[in-house]
């Protein structure tokens, strides 16, 4: 697309970086404050703010846009940014490979292109309210406006790609979400694998003077999620400062696997371009990778006198990609649910009382299993106010799904090869939820919890 003539788009500085923790202290993008300023003008003649776009490898673009100016003229600018090396031509796949995002900490939402990404932050804590679980907490949300990948772009797609400057900013994500915990793996090994490969491509090769254990300790946090690199957890699994170097702890398992890379940059498998490539082969087998995350929670099952007396919701997350529909407990960085399109079938209700702010939407979401030789159906309800965007995206994938379906009677080998559930171990963990079972005629032959009262 050609930048329009009248949107008056300036480029600003040059590219800067932020700090690693920049966006977890909630540092403003200025999209909301320069509003609030005295306007600057353009040579149209028209006032002008100063934004800045971040990308997830550590820099930002700052630019001046007129306060109508779309999402897709900011990207246009950004993607032609000479320094970011991302040609018109390297991004040319079927899907954009990248979108802009307008995210805060309790809401993160992809701009469509014709978004106007400065109205939008004008109104953010409007939204944040409407869909936030805090909205007490809204007056103090400031969104970034991020460049990050597109939800709607396939794994397939993403296969293709070969441009290393895409690739860098993918890895780059995908880091993020893994260390995050969004990117749930199963087990300590898998995140070993992760955390090595990725002191591989940012540290270079294995040195034993530098690259100790407790070089590792001091910065698990840099290389594992936060379930591993918490010291209160390192304490209670007896993992803490006095036993360093305990052959169990995260941190030795990543060095010992870190010593397993060739360190010679000759080796095709050390080339560092080969590297995040594997990384990001990795986590394109990660349930979750690529999806649209949000808030939610659901009732934990009751089991004793005790869990009536505590509160029995359970906060998660909500990831939905072009896979399916997943489950994420964000503290233990652990995913509990996984659904194909091919097998799930899910409904979004308001809220009875829609006056009462704690009566919240929520998604049901029905789907099948095997229970004592016999199909039956589990159905799992998801409270958040964020439910009617998830429905939204749920059925634009499950049409994209029908959709392949139908046009696949010539193909059906191919259809099943490209709609293949990510691989892993992966088992769902239906002791954690409490749901409700129906048989194959929609007899309720089951209730747990809040279920027994309907």
């Amino acid at each position: 697309m050609e930048q329009q003539n009248d949107c008056s788009i300036q480029r600003g500085q040059a590219l800067r970086r932020y700090p690693n923790d920049y966006k977890a202290e909630g540092h403003s993008s200025t999209l909301n404050k320069t509003t609030t300023n005295q306007p600057q003008y353009s040579n149209t003649g028209r006032p002008t703010v100063r934004i800045a776009v971040y990308l997830m490898t550590g820099v930002f673009l700052t630019m001046e846009v007129e306060q109508n100016t779309t999402a897709q003229q900011i990207f246009t600018i950004v993607q032609s940014e000479a320094e970011l090396g991302l040609s018109r031509f390297s991004l040319s796949t079927t899907t954009p490979i990248f979108a802009l995002w307008m995210c805060s900490s309790q809401l993160e939402v992809q701009l469509r292109p014709t978004h106007k990404p400065v109205e939008l932050a004008a109104k953010w804590n409007y939204l944040v309210n409407k869909y936030s679980s805090y909205p007490e907490d809204s007056d103090d949300e400031e969104p970034l406006l991020y460049f990050r990948r597109n939800i709607f772009l396939s794994k397939t797609e993403e296969e293709q790609i070969k441009d290393i400057k895409v690739l860098e900013l993918l890895y780059a994500e995908a880091r993020y979400n893994v260390l995050q915990g969004r990117y749930a793996c199963d087990g300590p090994a898998r995140y070993a694998s992760l955390g090595a490969l990725q002191a591989r491509i940012e540290l270079g090769p294995y040195n034993a003077q530098t690259h100790t254990l407790a070089f590792f300790h001091r910065h698990r946090g840099r290389f594992l999620p936060h379930h591993y690199a918490s010291p209160s957890l390192l304490l209670g699994l007896g993992l803490g400062l006095g036993l360093v170097g305990g052959k169990g702890a995260p941190e030795a398992h990543l060095l010992e696997q870190y010593k397993r890379i060739p360190s010679h940059n000759g080796s095709a498998n050390a080339n560092p371009k080969k590297l995040i490539r594997k990384y990001l082969e990795f986590c394109w087998n990660l349930p979750c990778y690529g999806a649209a995350f949000f808030q939610g929670q659901i009732e934990r099952p009751v089991r004793g006198l005790a869990s009536w007396i505590t509160n029995r919701d359970m906060q998660i997350l909500i990831a939905i990609n072009t896979s399916g529909v997943f489950i994420v407990d964000d503290i233990q960085c652990s995913l509990l649910l996984g659904l194909k399109y091919s097998e799930l079938s899910w409904e979004m209700a308001k809220p009875s009382d829609e006056n009462n702010p704690d009566c919240l939407p929520c998604l049901f979401l029905q789907f099948p299993v095997r229970e004592n030789g016999a199909r039956v159906y589990k159905i799992l309800q998801v409270f958040s106010r964020q439910a009617p965007m998830m429905d939204t995206l749920i059925s634009g994938f499950a049409e994209d799904y029908r959709r392949q379906l139908i046009n696949s009677d010539s193909n059906n080998d191919q259809l099943e090869h490209s709609l293949v559930f990510p691989s892993g171990s992966f088992t769902n963990k239906l002791s954690k939820f409490t749901l409700a079972t129906f048989d194959d005629e929609g007899r309720c032959i089951g209730q747990m919890g809040s279920w027994s009262f309907r």
